[in-house]
């Protein structure tokens, strides 16, 4: 079936089922045109932005949508941390960071692909839960896009596994991921709490999904050994600076000063929490200013190139796809969308705490492959809340918030903000080029296997639960 009649189809479905659910007329249509940018975005993912530009247009062109409610849910914060972020990368990148840190790595673990493979899959994990899913994307995607381009194979399996290993990753502790941080304010939950509840099952979860990607991309990891062993080099590393050659061979001195700012970004991301606390700062003020100050010190350290450093390795098409993305999904709150699934969902649960939670974690999952984890779990969080009013022990739901939102986060290409980032950089970089049915299926086996035993973990551990309201 041609993708021209399949989003005809899913729209009329979509404006169908708002009719069955009562929405208004104001709703149905805020529904309708946001349902067509996200399904013109999924099946025509080159077109991205244009569909989000029109998208959002007709929102504010039809008073679905007012200036004041687009820049309150804008996601400026995170839009400031991925342009310093981007900056500090594309500083690292054209000093050739990443290859060497590639070549420390192969070092280490030898030319046994599966090991390497293993060990970057960790990383992803280990960076997204001490730092934060974005921070670990954009590391470990440019590690892999060298390893994979010095090699000469196709980058984009291995830069998928990656992705799945930092979404689970960051659902281990509350800075891991904005939905940790969300559902943390909001539910009162700690650090401690995370460690507690969260952690062992995102162990598990992420032991369950690396034997699944070896299974699925055995071909590939098989290439990536062969090439390995081979020594083969592609003819151009496609994150080097093209046109300037000088920049390719750093000496000693430039890869000093790479690691300083590496390692000091890293550290000053992992102690923001207690740099804000010791200055009394406000939630994250550091987490930004990190990311801003480190782009700073890129762009002193790069002089004249400043500028060309700042046009040249800054993301813009994948900052305004974001921007608009969190943008247009106001609409939902605006025309009082979000308002009508909270009463729905308080009718069909019936003040079963156990459905409850499965129905949650459920709808917490489908919305986070269709609108992004963060903006999935903002519109749930009020239906917990309000769970918890009506004397229903919330706790395990805010659990059924988190694994939904992050695990399922792989299902689709907008799951979450990491994989958004990702295929960006593959895609600035001319490497690679991923499609809806590519990623549909491994998507689909490793969110489903995860969020299943998630669920079944967090249910066998509710006796044991506290109880919250």
């Amino acid at each position: 079936m041609r993708k021209e009649i399949q989003f005809a189809i899913i729209i009329a479905a979509v404006a169908v089922s708002a009719t069955a659910f009562g929405l208004n007329q104001q709703q149905i249509a805020a529904t309708a045109i946001f349902s067509s940018l996200i399904t013109g975005t999924l099946l025509f993912w080159r077109f991205r932005l244009a569909f989000a530009f029109v998208g959002l247009g007709a929102l504010l062109g039809t008073g679905l949508l007012d200036v004041e409610t687009l820049i309150e849910f804008a996601g400026l914060d995170i839009i400031l941390f991925l342009i310093g972020m981007m900056t500090v990368i594309g500083y690292l990148e054209e000093r050739r960071f990443f290859e060497k840190l590639v070549d420390r790595i192969i070092g280490v673990v030898g030319d046994d692909p599966k090991k390497l493979v293993l060990v970057l899959m960790l990383m992803s994990a280990f960076f997204a839960a001490l730092v934060d899913e974005v921070t670990s994307i954009l590391f470990m995607t440019a590690t892999v896009l060298h390893l994979t381009s010095k090699r000469g194979v196709n980058p984009v399996p291995f830069v998928m596994m990656i992705i799945f290993a930092t979404n689970i990753g960051s659902s281990a502790t509350v800075v891991g991921n904005p939905v940790g941080v969300l559902i943390a304010l909001r539910g009162g939950l700690s650090f401690q709490d995370f460690l507690r509840w969260a952690t062992p099952i995102s162990i598990v979860s992420l032991l369950v999904t690396i034997p699944l990607s070896f299974m699925y991309y055995s071909k590939d990891i098989r290439m990536l050994g062969e090439r390995i062993k081979e020594g083969t080099n592609a003819t151009t590393v496609v994150i080097a600076a093209d046109d300037h050659p000088e920049e390719q061979t750093p000496n000693n001195q430039s890869m000093r000063t790479s690691w300083l700012l590496f390692i000091g970004t890293i550290v000053s991301l992992v102690l923001h929490t207690q740099v804000e606390q010791l200055l009394h700062l406000h939630k994250n003020s550091m987490l930004i200013g990190t990311a801003i100050i480190a782009a700073g010190i890129a762009l002193f350290l790069e002089r004249n190139r400043a500028r060309e450093l700042i046009e040249r390795r800054v993301d813009w098409w994948t900052l305004s796809f974001f921007l608009i993305l969190f943008a247009s999904v106001a609409t939902l709150s605006f025309t009082g969308v979000t308002r009508v699934i909270s009463q729905t969902l308080f009718t069909v649960s019936g003040g079963n705490e156990t459905f409850a939670f499965l129905l949650l974690t459920i709808i917490a999952g489908g919305l986070s492959a269709l609108l992004d984890n963060v903006l999935a779990v903002a519109t749930l969080l009020p239906v917990v809340q309000d769970f918890g009013t009506l004397g229903i022990n919330n706790f395990p739901l805010y659990w059924g918030l988190l694994f939904g939102g992050t695990l399922f986060g792989n299902l689709t290409m907008i799951g979450s903000t990491a994989n958004i980032v990702a295929i960006g950089m593959l895609e600035r970089r001319k490497v690679g080029h991923i499609t809806l049915m590519q990623w549909i299926k491994p998507g689909a086996i490793i969110s489903l296997s995860t969020l299943t035993l998630a669920i079944i973990l967090v249910f066998l551990q509710i006796p044991f639960m506290p109880s919250r309201n």
